[in-house]
């Protein structure tokens, strides 16, 4: 079964995403006992709350077609399995050392890389009829989100 995204389901696992950076950021500033770093990881925690808020306001303005689902669903299977796509994809439990913030950036970075190669797949599996052209709020989100951490890892390396 050919089964076409739509901008809907992207947003859902946007929003899915957001969650899981804010659970790594969180998680990360538990482990760090140095205060400044604990408050840039609190910092950033709560930057991926406000995107997730962000990316639901875009999805509640989307238009009827760019949410209709394309498929036959009656146990709504397809949340769960846009749940487990979006929590295996990106933020996904990997080995960093939360003592190094340098680590932490490094991994955010790549995350953030990894997502935005992951929604310009997704944006390809999306027809234009269902939203395609949508999805550059997601991707220039990410890509924003990559030049926070990378003056943040520029700042570490000059004092």
């Amino acid at each position: 079964m050919v089964y076409d995204f739509t901008a809907n389901d992207v947003f859902e696992m946007a929003e899915q995403l957001e969650r899981n950076g804010a659970k790594f950021y969180g998680n990360a500033a538990q482990n760090t006992d140095n205060p400044e770093y604990k408050k840039l990881l609190n910092v950033l925690a709560e930057m991926e709350v406000e995107h997730e808020k962000t990316f639901v306001d875009l999805r509640s303005e989307l238009s009827g077609n760019e949410k209709a689902s394309t498929a036959f669903d009656p146990q709504n299977e397809s949340v769960l399995y846009l749940k487990a796509l979006a929590d295996t994809k990106i933020f996904f439990e990997k080995e960093i050392d939360f003592s190094s913030m340098k680590s932490v950036l490094k991994a955010a970075i790549l995350a953030e890389k990894d997502s935005i190669v992951f929604y310009l797949g997704m944006k390809e599996m999306v027809p234009e009829k269902y939203g395609k052209d949508k999805l550059d709020k997601i991707i220039k989100e990410e890509m924003g989100h990559i030049k926070i951490l990378s003056k943040e890892l520029v700042a570490l390396k000059n004092p």
